[in-house]
Formats: C-alpha cells, structure tokens, sequence
C-alpha cells in the first residue's frame, strides 16, 4: 500500500518536472537560446572546465550566460565573475538540500538572466553522480565529467549519469601519469553503458580538449537555433 502510493508520489514529481523540461526547451528556442547541463561528481573540475571553456566562447561570437547550483555557498559563482558574463545561483539547501537541479528551479534562474542578451546558457548542477541524471532540466546537451582520479569502475557503478548522457568528458587528463588511471578501460566502461556515448579527453589546466569542446557546442547552438 505504501509502496504504491509512494511509487504514484514520484510518478507524479517526474511527469511535473517533465513538464517544465519541455517549457524550458519552448523558452529556449523563443529566444534562440540553447542550454548545456554539466554533470557529474563533486571535484570532478566542472568549475575550471567552464572558467577555461567561456573564453573560448566569447571568442567565438557566442553570448554565454552560467547557472551556478550548489547545496550551499556562491564559491563556484564567484570563480566565474571576473569573465564578466551574468550569473545565476540556485543553493538548494534552502528548499531541503537537493543533490540535483530541478526543472522547475532551473526556470526561474533562467528568468533571472531573461535581461540579458544571450546565445548559451552553460548549466553547472550540483556535484552528484545519481540525482542529476534523474531530473530532466530541459537543456540540449547533457555532459557528464569523469576525472581520471575517480576510478575506471564509476561507469559501471553509477550506469544512469552515462546513460543520460550525450557527451562524457574524462577530465583532468595531465594527472593519468600521477594515478596511474586507465583511460582506455574508463572508455570501455563507458561504452559499455552508452555504446553511443561521445567521449572526449580534456584538461582544463593544459587546455586539452578545449577547442574541440568549444567546436561542438558552438555547432549545436547553430543547429537548435536555425
């Protein structure tokens, strides 16, 4: 009886989450915005990712626009400020402490940038390898980092974030040596749970990977926004 009830519970939280996915995607395309939602554990580098990959960006012509989420503190915000781009911080611990972005939250961060003239709008959600990959934010790519220091095994162990994944980045390439990492095993293990999973290799502190990064997010803002 519990059981059912719960199970119709969550049912219901996906279906409305769902829901404000798909009016994000509406609102996206109204303004010929696209979104890109970065995933993964915390300490996996998403933050130096992003402080290396904007530059490259505004080089481009592209109007970057960053939403911050974290349980607590606006540390990753204020790496960021000094680009120059406008920020929205969402701290979930003050509607209960999610370990995810939700659609519904992501919305109204999105309001908070609408005066802003923007082409991308770059999503870092809150360090997790599960509850992210739940929740739907109604971004048009979903990347999720793996670093070189996590393990070879956390594709396997966590299959869901790679599954809903369209991009894996294995990051913080100049520390293999160091940790002695099997990257080609790390591909495998990813492959095995998305056998149509890109992969990229990057180093943010090197610059490895960057352009390449850069390239296929400049490309789908050319494709959603035609």
């Amino acid at each position: 009886m519990f059981m059912a009830m719960e199970i119709k519970v969550v049912r219901k939280i996906l279906e409305e989450n769902d829901n404000a996915a798909l009016a994000i995607r509406r609102k996206l395309r109204s303004r010929n915005q696209c979104m890109v939602n970065f995933m993964s554990s915390p300490g996996s580098g998403k933050t130096l990712l992003l402080e290396k990959l904007i530059p490259l960006l505004l080089e481009s012509g592209l109007r970057v626009g960053v939403i911050e989420g974290d349980i607590s503190t606006a540390r990753d915000a204020m790496r960021l400020q000094h680009l120059g781009i406008p920020i929205a911080q969402i701290n979930t611990e003050f509607f209960g402490g999610d370990c995810h972005l939700a659609a519904p939250v992501v919305m109204t961060a999105l309001q908070a940038l609408e005066e802003h003239p923007l082409d991308i709008v770059l999503l870092e959600n809150v360090g997790n390898l599960v509850c992210p990959a739940e929740f739907d934010t109604g971004s048009d790519l979903n990347v999720t980092l793996l670093s070189v220091t996590e393990g070879e095994d956390k594709p396997l162990k966590y299959p869901l974030m790679f599954r809903s994944a369209d991009l894996a980045l294995i990051s913080k390439t100049d520390l293999i040596e160091a940790t002695e990492a099997d990257v080609p095993l790390i591909r495998r293990n990813m492959r095995q749970i998305n056998g149509e999973l890109k992969i990229l290799e990057v180093s943010a502190k090197k610059g490895v990977g960057l352009n390449e990064l850069k390239a296929q997010i400049v490309e789908l803002h050319r494709k959603t926004t035609v």
